[in-house]
């Protein structure tokens, strides 16, 4: 059963800098990237909700899901990427994440599921207590694709 967010404006705000080498032909960032900058964000946010990192636990991604709305042009200022979490499940969970240029136009969003694995036997478990209640206390929007929501951060 999927928990439903408790706190829908929470998100961890995670400033990432872009390189130049990210630029593509189009002189936009590429889109493969892109999906460097959401790991990124996933890894600075794992370790800002657990600091020590996971000891009785892994995780794998399952599925990442991205939709792009704008190109994101390269600048020395960082971008921003919004993290939280989306739902919470038995034994795995969904991170959302929608990234924003330094103008604060929403320039992309991802959807990721992340499945708890037990590293002695590497197979989906539950989530431990103690990671769940990490998990629901970072619950927020989750992601809505093909959506007209606004474009810009507030």
């Amino acid at each position: 059963m999927a928990s439903e967010p408790s706190a829908p404006d929470y998100a961890l705000e995670i400033p990432v800098h872009l390189r130049w080498g990210d630029m593509d032909i189009n002189n936009h960032i590429n889109n493969v990237q892109i999906s460097r900058l959401f790991e990124e964000a996933r890894v600075r946010s794992f370790h800002e909700w657990v600091p020590d990192g996971p000891r009785d636990f892994s995780f794998l991604v399952a599925r990442q899901d991205v939709e792009f709305s704008a190109p994101v042009h390269y600048s020395t200022h960082p971008v921003t990427v919004r993290s939280c979490v989306g739902r919470v499940g038995r034994s795995s969970f969904v991170m959302a994440l929608r990234l924003f240029d330094k103008e604060g136009v929403l320039c992309a969003t991802a959807e990721t599921t992340m499945v708890v694995i037990d590293p002695a036997v590497g197979r989906p478990t539950p989530i431990p207590e103690h990671l769940r209640e990490v998990l629901t206390g970072a619950l927020g929007e989750p992601v809505r694709f093909h959506s007209a929501s606004a474009n810009t951060a507030s």
